[in-house]
């Protein structure tokens, strides 16, 4: 078997400290501490509830009459949930993260947290959603309770599907469309949205999730070599960076596969919104192949100045091909042959 180099072997980019000797941490931590493990500041992600509450007001034919409230109640929800995913996740990867060029400066690997303080943190920020979710609609609620179940899926053993390749990125992926579905039942609790647009919301956040590894693995591999990251993440043991650049590929097909099939159903002017769609993922590939990308940490794309203006160019042109109508794309609704005479 390889021995595994001890991480204080190797150099730390950006003047990050190697973490206390691998040895147990010596600092307790703060009540700063445990709210940092919330990872509050990831509530950036919770922007993917828009589009769901967008589509709802355009396509549902009901809205729930109280929806001022349950879009307060929703907001709630989705940040004390994830939130709570946040807990489990840091507590639990304490031991990987160490192993990370800049995990290993979490808190949660440097200082000595106390395990029942992390129980009811946990279970406090799952009350708070849950009971928001409740008090909203019966559809939020079963939609918090997928969203809390999957945090257990992902980061808990025996299951833990983090640490299998693929099941990894499917499983956290899935985040994705029940943003959706809260931002939908915000506005409707009655109906779901279409399928095809479900299914576009998955694949496109596997597509995310793929990236973030692919970027991982490129930097990681290239400064410290592959078995430093085999001991960060078990997955990534039956990851190359052929498969995950091949992935990322599969996962963004089939995204815009779905979401073609929705945009041409519910509208036809919509495809025009697919160019500025295609733009986006080629941006996030190029990104997520730099070093320090902002790929690996997907709450500072706001940061990124060109993904930023082709994300305003995108929704720009989908309120435009609301409004706008154009008769000449309705051949592509309709079976026909291209005549030569």
């Amino acid at each position: 078997m390889t021995k595994l180099p001890r991480y204080d072997e190797f150099e730390i980019s950006d003047g990050v400290p190697a973490p206390s000797a691998f040895g147990a941490p010596t600092q307790d931590a703060t009540l700063r501490d445990y709210v940092s493990i919330a990872r509050l500041d990831h509530a950036t992600k919770h922007i993917f509830i828009v589009p769901g509450a967008v589509l709802a007001f355009l396509l549902s034919k009901t809205h729930n009459a109280h929806f001022i409230r349950d879009i307060v109640l929703g907001l709630v929800t989705a940040v004390a949930i994830a939130s709570a995913n946040y807990v489990i996740n840091e507590w639990l990867d304490r031991e990987f993260d160490r192993h990370h060029p800049v995990k290993s400066a979490r808190s949660a690997v440097q200082k000595r947290f106390n395990e029942t303080m992390i129980f009811v943190e946990w279970a406090l920020l799952i009350a708070i959603g849950i009971g928001c979710a409740a008090a909203a609609n019966g559809t939020m609620l079963t939609v918090a309770t997928v969203f809390a179940l999957q945090g257990v899926i992902y980061n808990v053993n025996p299951i833990r599907t983090k640490d299998v390749a693929y099941l990894d990125v499917i499983s956290e992926s899935i985040n994705n469309p029940l943003r959706l579905l809260i931002g939908w039942a915000m506005i409707d609790s009655t109906t779901l949205p279409p399928g095809s647009i479900m299914l576009a919301y998955w694949f496109g956040g596997a597509y995310l999730m793929a990236a973030k590894r692919y970027s991982e693995y490129l930097e990681i591999v290239a400064e410290h070599g592959r078995d430093l990251l085999v001991r960060y993440r078990a997955s990534f043991k039956d990851y190359s960076e052929i498969s995950l650049n091949v992935s990322c590929l599969v996962y963004g097909l089939l995204a815009n596969f779905f979401l073609a099939i929705f945009l041409i159903k519910y509208r036809i002017e919509y495809v025009l919104v697919m160019p500025f769609v295609i733009a986006l993922f080629a941006q996030y590939l190029i990104l997520s192949m730099k070093k320090g990308s902002a790929a690996q940490s997907p709450e500072k794309l706001f940061e990124e100045r060109s993904l930023i203006m082709t994300v305003f160019y995108l929704v720009t042109a989908f309120v435009a091909a609301s409004f706008i109508h154009v008769p000449q794309l309705a051949i592509f609704t309709s079976q026909q042959l291209i005549q030569l005479h």
